[in-house]
């Protein structure tokens, strides 16, 4: 065991190996803020994303294309994974060139810790190709893997990807007695985990470029739908205190320009006259020129007429509702988030703001166990009926959720067998009579 007064730690994004990727609005922000929290207590931070989009090699042809952020990533076609060989689609590295990681590793002074986040859990093979490389390069540096995959599966993580310790759960409160335990290092906390608002901003200035930032405002979610896992990975609901959101927001706009950003909250509109409200309010009075969007859905019943009208003054531009279906009568296995009157009424309320078809959208799961297809087109119809946009989500089976023993007994794949199998892209959880005919017919619904 060693210690360094000043230890060099490397955070690494890994690559995404799956049949489509795109970067709507996606940051590994829970790294960032690790990596934020040991800055501030005194270590050297460097950091690689194997998604870069904006990566200096890519200099001499045109950069991808950007849309409020949003772009392409590069990608490189590879084998298709054992068991999903006979899938009609090309499966591909999403990401730069693994020369170019390499390039950039061996550029590095050696590390003393390598911390590398994971997201999908079917997105592991990426990760796992990450860590090779890395430990190529350096073999005797400790690597540690966290993220979602590393918290939902990790065991199969411990056993396959090839780092030195998984982690599993929020990484703030493990951060510091993990160094220690790894080379040493035990600076005093400057921080209480349980409050957000004495974490530190995410190293995002260590991006080659900020096309768009992520704020996450709050963490946890008071529903339990029994498609998500939300509760799994965060069940402690915990909230930053509005002024301290708006000055991040106006920090990365005055300082670094950047106008996209991004709220990662799974329940943003939950208590909203003492969270978004004033938030919101507190962005107007900032006089701050920028786009908000949401991937993360919206709760629709929090919705209300004057909420709809300071979203629209604040700069809200992607809105994107948690409806999933609208068999309104037959959805309370599944969640209790809404009524056919409340969806109708947020829909009213939106374009009442002046929100129009194109920014508003309407998640819809597809894939579900047991799921009809024709009640997918029913959805479908639905939302275009209510002059917004329907948008197709492709259901995940994720381990731990209410609907996970459902999924594995509908799935024509062994998803306990292989986490490769939970890929939303192949649908699991239909029957062997869907097609990729039916897909496209799907999406040429939803885009008609």
């Amino acid at each position: 065991m060693k210690f360094s007064p000043q230890p060099h730690i490397l955070l690494v994004n890994p690559w995404i190996h799956d049949f489509a990727a795109y970067d709507f609005w996606a940051k590994p922000l829970g790294l960032l803020i690790l990596g934020g929290i040991l800055r501030d207590h005194g270590a050297r931070i460097s950091y690689l994303d194997c998604l870069d989009r904006f990566h200096p090699s890519a200099e001499s042809g045109p950069l991808p294309p950007v849309r409020c952020g949003r772009g392409p990533y590069l990608k490189t076609i590879i084998a298709k994974p054992p068991g999903l060989e006979e899938i009609p689609r090309n499966f591909c590295r999403y990401g730069i060139p693994p020369d170019w990681f390499r390039k950039d590793l061996e550029a590095l002074d050696p590390p003393d810790l390598v911390l590398v986040t994971s997201l999908m859990t079917y997105w592991y093979p990426g990760v796992r190709e990450t860590i090779t490389v890395i430990k190529s390069v350096f073999p005797d540096v400790p690597l540690v893997l966290g993220g979602i995959y590393a918290t939902l599966c990790s065991d199969h993580a411990s056993h396959t990807c090839g780092a030195d310790r998984v982690v599993t759960g929020p990484g703030e409160g493990a951060i510091l007695p993990l160094l220690d335990q790894l080379i040493g290092w035990s600076p005093a906390p400057r921080f209480d985990p349980q409050d957000l608002d004495t974490l530190t901003r995410p190293v995002l200035d260590l991006e080659h470029q900020l096309a768009h930032v992520p704020v996450l405002t709050s963490r946890g979610c008071p529903f339990q739908c029994a498609y998500c896992a939300s509760h799994r990975l965060q069940p402690r609901m915990m909230r930053r205190h509005p002024a301290s959101v708006v000055d991040e927001i106006a920090y990365w706009h005055k300082r670094h320009g950047v106008r996209d950003f991004a709220f990662y909250d799974d329940a943003l509109l939950v208590d909203a006259d003492r969270h978004i409200i004033p938030l919101l309010e507190g962005i107007v009075a900032a006089g701050v020129d920028v786009r908000f969007h949401t991937p993360n859905a919206l709760h629709i019943r929090a919705v209300t007429r004057p909420l709809a009208r300071l979203m629209r003054q604040a700069g809200f531009h992607t809105i994107r509702l948690g409806l999933e279906t609208t068999a309104f009568e037959g959805r309370r296995t599944m969640d209790r988030k809404v009524t056919e009157a409340e969806f109708s009424r947020t829909v009213g309320h939106l374009k009442a703001a002046g929100f129009d078809a194109g920014q508003v959208g309407a998640y819809l799961l597809a894939g579900l166990p047991g799921q009809d297809i024709a009640g997918v087109e029913a959805s479908i119809a639905a939302v275009k009926q209510a002059g917004i946009t329907p948008v197709i989500a492709h259901y995940t089976p994720i381990p731990h959720t209410p609907m996970w023993d459902d999924a594995v007994a509908a799935s024509r794949f062994d998803l306990e067998a292989d986490p490769i199998f939970t890929n939303n892209a192949i649908f699991p959880c239909l029957s062997e009579t869907f097609s990729w005919a039916v897909l496209n017919r799907l999406k040429h619904l939803a885009r008609a």
